[in-house]
């Protein structure tokens, strides 16, 4: 019986992070329910249903379904949701898991539940082997994402070891290496043990896995998505009350800090960066900023003072520079645009146009404004003026770097400003065949410019153990706030340092007054990342966010692929947008 709730404990919260399809069913009319309302339920979208342990005993397994939901009548088939999930696994020579046979009763805050019970939000429901207590649990104080008061008792000093989940590659391993040494002067007895996970990706697989088995890390690079997904079952810690804190903390070298965030220290981020970690739907703060890039224009500044051309600061102005090029040049593709999602997300925020929302809807961007913008930069690559990466097959810097007088070379590439090295061409007789100069991406209004604002952040899980969560919190603030290591770091990466005065450390400013666009182009990306930082934007962060943005780059793929042959062009565009909707929703 044991193995078997231990199975119930591993299965809940898997179900709790992935998705489960199918499982949702509209109550009859003569259904019992636990609860009315004149207002009619609707049906739980899968994706926002939780699960905490709450309890678990030698007859029953006891859990918290958590919904967030105003509507007290919004339900879920209980039956389908459990049986379909759990029964195919969980067996056992004496005992089965199977409510028709009323094997098992569900207990729904102390009233026996039927198929079609409505859950309401914080609802405790019971699984138990018939015939046991119908007594509910208490409700349990420590599942929750909700910080304990006594974290804001600092650290004392004890030994504490900690797990740093990454995927930095072998040439930043020295650079974390020394950043941990530095720390450990400061804090001798915090131990931090690192693991590098390849891509983005496996890191958020991996964490995933450890969620289920509560063998999560304490530190771990993510994204708001995957933050949104690990909230699910209320797993990251929120940050809010560990920045407020006054705790005065007494270090190795004798030497204090304020445990939390000074408001010059809250001054120091870059405000895009730093408020993406409050971009969820309930206000809180859940990450810090660690490794940030924007967008930039990469253009040829050879050709372009050859020929007298003007670099473009709006999209007229872009789309004006690309036909006198093509003019001049035939063969060539003037403009190459890598990301398709972060064209449309980046267009929408200068239009000033719906893309998502963190409540309600979630997904916002199927409007006129987009559907014009869409149909406008279609026709661009209808013409030969444009390409982006998935439809050139490559990364359009291939284009960029190509030789004059190339087929399809271009002039003009909006890609990462991390990735800047990968724009210069290679070197030719011991020397660059031509000159990149880098500025920033066109606006719809110049007065009101927004960039977009891409990298990890940082974020805590909830651990038991309050010292190794307050040691978690010691260990992030001083990767995001220490100035020599967030020089090194930005040196090292090409990443821009996610606190203003990094620009005033003497190392990073010898590394920007070397800015060139050959072996120092690094640099030169830099200073424009820096010189536009009041123009980086957030995005809201929910379950599901990430399907937003995969959908509109396909939807712009597909438009860009069919606008040439549709014989309704807006139609065709209507469509795209209207299967993007419907497959975010799926």
């Amino acid at each position: 019986m044991k193995k078997i709730i231990s199975l119930l404990l591993l299965l809940a919260l898997s179900l709790s992070l992935f998705s489960c399809d199918g499982f949702i069913k509209k109550p009859e009319e003569t259904s019992k329910t636990t609860e009315t309302s004149e207002e009619p339920g609707v049906a739980v979208d899968p994706d926002a249903v939780g699960f905490q342990t709450v309890s678990q005993a030698v007859n029953s397994y006891t859990f918290r379904i958590i919904v967030d939901s105003k509507n007290k009548n919004d339900y879920i088939d209980l039956e389908r949701l459990f049986n379909r999930v759990l029964s195919p696994t969980l067996s056992h020579s004496t005992l089965t898991f199977d409510m028709t046979t009323s094997s098992f009763n569900w207990f729904v805050d102390d009233k026996i539940a039927n198929a079609d019970t409505k859950v309401f939000n914080g609802s405790i429901v019971v699984w138990k082997a018939k015939g046991t207590s119908n007594q509910s649990p208490e409700d349990d104080k420590n599942n929750t994402n909700i910080p304990s008061a006594n974290l804001d008792s600092g650290y004392d000093g004890s030994a504490v070891t900690i797990t740093f989940y990454h995927t930095m590659g072998a040439d930043l391993q020295n650079v974390l290496t020394t950043a941990i040494e530095n720390f450990n002067k400061l804090y001798p007895n915090i131990t931090i043990e690192h693991k590098t996970l390849g891509d983005y990706d496996s890191l958020h697989q991996q964490i995933k896995r450890d969620l289920t088995v509560g063998g999560q890390p304490n530190v771990a690079y993510c994204y708001p998505d995957h933050v949104a997904l690990y909230n699910v079952a209320g797993a990251v810690l929120p940050l809010d009350q560990l920045i407020s804190s006054t705790y005065e903390v007494t270090r190795a070298d004798g030497s204090k800090e304020i445990m939390g965030f000074t408001q010059d220290q809250i001054n120091n981020f870059i405000e895009g960066f730093y408020n993406e970690g409050r971009q969820f739907s309930d206000g809180k703060m859940y990450t810090l900023p660690f490794a940030k890039a924007t967008e930039v224009l990469y253009y040829n500044k050879t050709y372009f003072d050859a020929k007298g051309l003007k670099v473009p600061t709006t999209w007229d102005e872009m789309e004006a520079l690309c036909r006198q090029i093509k003019a001049m040049e035939p063969a060539s593709t003037p403009l190459g645009y890598d990301s398709e999602s972060n064209w449309f997300i980046t267009m929408c925020e200068q239009y000033g146009s719906p893309y998502t929302s963190a409540t309600g809807d979630h997904y916002l961007f199927d409007n006129e404004t987009n559907w014009s913008f869409v149909e406008k930069f279609a026709s661009w690559y209808a013409d030969g003026l444009v390409t982006t990466q998935e439809l050139l097959g490559a990364y359009t810097s291939d284009l960029f770097k190509k030789d004059e007088g190339e087929a399809g070379k271009s002039y003009m590439s909006i890609g990462s400003s991390a990735g800047a090295y990968h724009q210069r061409p290679d070197k030719v007789g011991g020397e660059y065949p031509f000159e990149v100069g880098i500025a920033p991406i066109p606006q719809v209004d110049t007065n009101n410019p927004k960039v977009i604002s891409q990298g990890p952040s940082l974020c805590i899980f909830n651990k038991a153990n309050e010292e190794e969560v307050i040691a978690s919190w010691l260990f992030v603030k001083f990767l995001t706030t220490d100035i020599k290591f967030q020089a090194v770091f930005s040196m090292t990466t090409g990443y821009i340092p996610v606190v203003k005065s990094v620009q005033n450390n003497k190392n990073y400013k010898l590394f920007l007054s070397k800015a060139d666009s050959g072996d120092n182009i690094q640099a030169l990306s830099a200073i424009q990342c820096l010189a536009q930082m009041d123009a980086y934007f957030t995005l809201p962060a929910f379950n599901g966010s990430s399907n937003a943005r995969e959908e509109v780059g396909l939807l712009m793929q597909v438009c860009f692929a069919d606008y040439e042959r549709a014989t309704d062009k807006m139609q065709m565009i209507q469509e795209a947008f209207d299967k993007a909707i419907a497959e975010c929703n799926y």
